[in-house]
């Protein structure tokens, strides 16, 4: 059941006028009153022929008109109006049974607390089998004001009572962090100017598609800008950014001037506060070895950063943040072949964005950085990187899957498990090609019962899948490719396995592929030339010290990567 409290409004009589007419398409059918603030007397055009529309928006605003002659300052924003609907698997609801419900909730809005005679006047109009409209007029008999302040979350409360009471579809307890759902006024505006989304949505998918490419909120503005999104800062006295607005370009209001939405109106994460929090994160010191060693392309950096687990909320939180960012940016840069699943998977992520738990941006500044990498890249990836990527945001999807499960975050959870339908999709795309040509060139017989031993020597419990799995001569393949590069494969399958669990794989072989082909592109280790370098570099140590010079080592990182500016 879903309750949904509309903007007040100034004007009794008009609502009145539509919740009795007929309907935009003809579909309301025998308007009448099933409950109010006091059914003695109260004229019912749906009921008695003799009672009119003003008769009943005068009986309703009287106690607005007393108020308004007692005191100078007129009330204008006088109308509470709350449709309530029931799902259409629900049962049918009687006019008594819809009674009992819109009394429950004016007692929870406030409208009429319980046991209060001066409570507001208010009434429930049903004109059709699933839903009722509820109007109130919030002049008190006493002439106060009804508080109504958290009056969406009391509301929402009740109609998850109400649905156990009456045995009705159990919808999911909201948590606040939901975007603001688009009005009918919006939508009806998109569907005239031949728009697919609103405006509120349109701009929300652009500014998120645009926090990649920024280091900061003022480079957010001036990218958003570029792209010609109407833009109005808000500053200080000192030029400081206080806040913002956006608005798309044809959204104009009845004087021609262009429409502005807050950020917070548009989306509660995408407020100023919250955008330079995300953002505006200082780089971790980076020890000079970490430079050196970092995989040489944004698709490998990215595979590696998503790699990194924590265990805190704070941190987690942040890191599921940072991976819808992620996600995002891959989404621009991917081939056409997984771009619109991908798109797709971004989109239904956002939700799983934002929860009630305060995230520590700081801890997801790695993730954030190669989301921002990927970006800006003027090249796309390789198969082999991008299979390994799209397999990584999918074990980290599933890991954020289950913490928002794990928190109760019932709308998180189902956007993640949406989302990860999508990735799956991509990831199918994107390692069919690969598969095609490595099932091409099986390794031989002997070889491939070779791998198998291995196989069952490293991952042992789930030895049995993997070899069974239509994928393993390709798994075989990649395994004697990187043996070939000196790998050993019994520990390229062990440290695969190690890096996710396979239970929930749906083709673990499949999983591994890209996890080896991640591994092992670097060269293999060579202890030798380990031991060699080590060596050196103790006696150049010893003869600069001795000479009273600088060691070489500390001077070995690149002058450009010395001065690299923090992200």
């Amino acid at each position: 059941m879903i309750a949904a409290i509309k903007s007040a409004g100034p004007n009794t009589r008009g609502l009145l006028a539509y919740l009795y007419g007929p309907g935009r398409h003809d579909e309301h059918l025998d308007p009448h009153i099933v409950a109010g603030f006091a059914m003695l007397g109260m004229p019912d055009p749906g009921r008695n022929p003799d009672a009119t529309l003003t008769q009943l928006a005068h009986h309703l605003d009287e106690p607005v008109h007393l108020r308004n002659s007692e005191f100078g300052k007129k009330i204008t924003d006088h109308v509470w109006h709350c449709p309530v609907r029931a799902a259409p698997e629900d049962r049918h609801l009687s006019d008594s049974d819809w009674a009992d419900i819109a009394q429950r909730i004016v007692e929870a809005a406030g409208i009429a607390p319980p046991g209060d005679d001066l409570g507001c006047r208010w009434i429930a109009v049903r004109h059709a089998d699933d839903h009722i409209h509820i109007l109130a007029t919030t002049v008190r008999e006493d002439g106060r004001r009804p508080k109504l302040h958290g009056s969406g979350i009391r509301v929402g409360d009740a109609c998850r009572q109400i649905e156990t009471d009456y045995g009705l579809r159990q919808l999911k307890k909201g948590d606040r962090t939901a975007g603001k759902r688009p009005t009918q006024a919006e939508m009806h505006k998109a569907q005239r100017l031949g728009w697919d989304q609103t405006s509120r949505d349109w701009l929300h998918d652009r500014i998120r598609a645009a926090l990649p490419h920024a280091g900061n909120a003022e480079e957010l503005l001036a990218y958003l800008e570029a792209d010609g999104i109407a833009i109005k800062p808000r500053r200080g006295p000192s030029g400081d950014l206080l806040g913002y607005a956006a608005g798309r370009p044809g959204d104009l209001n009845k004087d021609g001037k262009q429409i502005f939405h807050p950020g917070g109106r548009i989306a509660p994460d995408l407020t100023l506060p919250k955008l330079k929090a995300r953002l505006e994160t200082t780089a971790p010191e980076e020890h000079p070895t970490a430079r050196r060693q970092r995989p040489t392309t944004p698709w490998h950096q990215a595979t590696d950063a998503l790699h990194q687990g924590t265990t805190d909320d704070t941190h987690t939180q942040a890191r599921i943040t940072a991976l819808g960012e992620l996600i995002e940016a891959t989404a621009q840069k991917a081939p056409d072949h997984s771009r619109a699943e991908l798109r797709a998977a971004a989109k239904t992520f956002a939700r799983a964005q934002r929860s009630q738990i305060r995230a520590e941006h700081q801890a997801a500044h790695t993730l954030r950085r190669a989301a921002r990498d990927i970006a800006h890249t003027a090249t796309g990836p390789d198969g082999s990187a991008f299979a390994a990527l799209l397999a990584a945001l999918i074990w980290a999807t599933i890991i954020a899957a289950r913490w928002h499960e794990e928190k109760n975050h019932a709308h998180q959870a189902k956007a993640v498990r949406q989302a990860l339908h999508h990735l799956h999709n991509a990831a199918d795309h994107a390692l069919a090609p690969a598969i095609d040509n490595l099932a091409a060139r099986q390794p031989s017989d002997q070889a491939s019962r070779t791998l198998a031993h291995d196989v069952r020597a490293a991952v042992p419990d789930h030895a049995d899948r993997i070899l069974t799995d239509p994928a393993w001569p390709v798994l075989a393949t990649v395994l004697a490719d990187a043996e070939a590069g000196g790998h050993k494969p019994h520990q390229l399958l062990k440290e695969a396995a190690a890096q996710r669990e396979l239970t929930t794989a749906r083709q673990p072989a499949r999983v591994l592929i890209t996890r080896i082909q991640h591994t092992s592109r670097n060269p293999a280790p060579n202890p030798r030339a380990e031991a060699a370098r080590r060596t050196t570099t103790m006696r150049l140590s010893a003869t600069a010290l001795s000479a009273g010079v600088a060691e070489p080592a500390r001077s070995a990182v690149p002058a450009e990567q010395k001065h690299r500016p923090r992200l």
